[in-house]
């Protein structure tokens, strides 16, 4: 038989920073055990399994991920960097997992661009794509991937308008005049592998994969599917990839080589602002539009416009002083400003999460960074007010201005 189309599987690794800004410790977390921390337990439980799988699907890590594993995984990271360069596999991502379409062009830009050079300086070569955090995007993000140089994305079919047939990428032309290419997911097998039972089911999987239509069927998941969401995750990964490489009706690549092979020939629009992970289009990152990790508990997410809005807040006056003054904004301080918008203190069902914490851990190594104690109290102060409006879920925490005071300055 001869090929009758192209199999890629993406997996989305990532973890927020969970060092102490201040010492680069990771404070214990009790939740994780038996291990030190979540990066510890994921990569005893994900990743070391999965990197025999890397020369086969294409992938993307968080640089903030692959930062920690450069230090507390070291034979880890090598392997994923082998991959890469047995296969070119890779995939760029933005430097801190935000939500882009919340950030002003400014700090979309300085993601990117950081990103990127994460990315050339770990895998030694230029990023042809970008995984974008939670795939969210909307017209000034693609225009920003465009303008550095990135070639396609990958979004979920619900983002995209007219997308070809056949699973094929489409162009999508910029405002600013530029083209990039947009791949788009398989949203049912995807989902059947991220939530099952496919996960479960190589044979299945397998059955689904040869039988879907198209020249090109892609999946998309989080990484952590193989593993650490589903037990025995990376067992199955890696016998669905054997079996399809002993089949000549199929070939298993990556988006990069498709792409070089078969370059769009159609426009396509998208949904803008959207993400893979809330139907109300970013709102999970700034509103309370319903969406939680455990829909059962019917918990409050009315906290989450106060917290958004005070680290908009505190970035507009720490940025705004050193533009009145002509400073530049030192590095190591623009970080902590660009990593308290990790999307991650939002995503779930309270503030009282470790995931919010690490959020205003970095709100607070911002403020000691940004001048001298009068200015430092003023910042806090204007921050504990707006905090003092997120309420948790848990009467214990009361809200996030007790959560900063007792879990973050404590």
């Amino acid at each position: 038989m001869g090929l009758t189309r192209s199999i890629v599987i993406h997996g989305h690794f990532y973890q927020p920073p969970r060092d102490d800004p201040r010492t680069g410790i990771i404070p214990v977390e009790i939740n994780a055990a038996p291990d030190h921390d979540w990066n510890e337990r994921i990569e005893r439980e994900c990743y070391s399994r999965v990197t025999g799988s890397l020369a086969s699907v294409s992938f993307d890590f968080g640089p903030t991920l692959l930062e920690w594993m450069e230090r507390q995984a070291p034979d880890t990271y090598a392997a994923v960097l082998a991959a890469d360069r047995a296969s070119g596999n890779a995939v760029a991502m933005p430097y801190h997992h935000v939500i882009l379409p919340l950030s002003p062009r400014r700090d979309k830009t300085t993601e990117v661009q950081w990103g990127i050079a994460d990315f050339r300086r770990r895998f030694g070569r230029e990023p042809e794509g970008m995984w974008l955090p939670e795939t969210a995007v909307d017209h000034e993000t693609l225009d920003v991937l465009a303008e550095e140089g990135i070639r396609f994305t990958i979004l979920a079919p619900h983002q995209v308008n007219g997308a070809p047939a056949g699973g094929v990428p489409g162009w999508y032309r910029t405002a600013g005049g530029r083209r990039i290419a947009i791949f788009t997911y398989d949203g049912g097998l995807s989902h059947g592998v991220a939530f099952g039972p496919l996960v479960n089911d190589a044979a299945q999987w397998v059955d689904r994969l040869t039988a879907a239509s198209g020249d090109l069927v892609a999946i998309a998941t989080d990484g952590e599917t193989y593993g650490h969401h589903h037990k025995g995750g990376d067992v199955t990964l890696a016998r669905v990839l054997e079996t399809l490489s002993q089949r000549s009706d199929v070939r298993v690549e990556n988006f990069a080589s498709f792409l070089a092979r078969r370059p769009p020939e159609a426009e396509v629009g998208i949904v803008s602002p959207s993400s893979w992970s809330c139907p109300h289009g970013v709102e999970r990152w700034r509103t309370e539009c319903g969406c939680r990790a455990a829909p059962e508990r019917n918990t409050q997410q009315r906290w989450r416009a106060p917290l958004r809005a005070a680290v908009d807040w505190l970035s507009g006056e720490i940025r705004g002083a050193f533009e009145r003054d002509g400073r530049a904004l030192p590095t190591a301080l623009e970080n902590q400003l660009l990593r308290m918008f990790t999307s991650c203190g939002w995503f779930f069902d309270d503030i009282a999460g470790i995931e919010s914490v690490i959020v205003l851990r970095s709100a607070a190594r911002a403020i000691e960074l940004a001048g001298p104690p009068p200015e430092q109290a003023r910042l806090e102060a204007g921050l504990l007010e707006r905090l003092a409006l997120a309420p948790s879920n848990d009467p214990a925490v009361g809200t996030g201005r007790e959560l900063y005071l007792q879990r973050v300055k404590a």
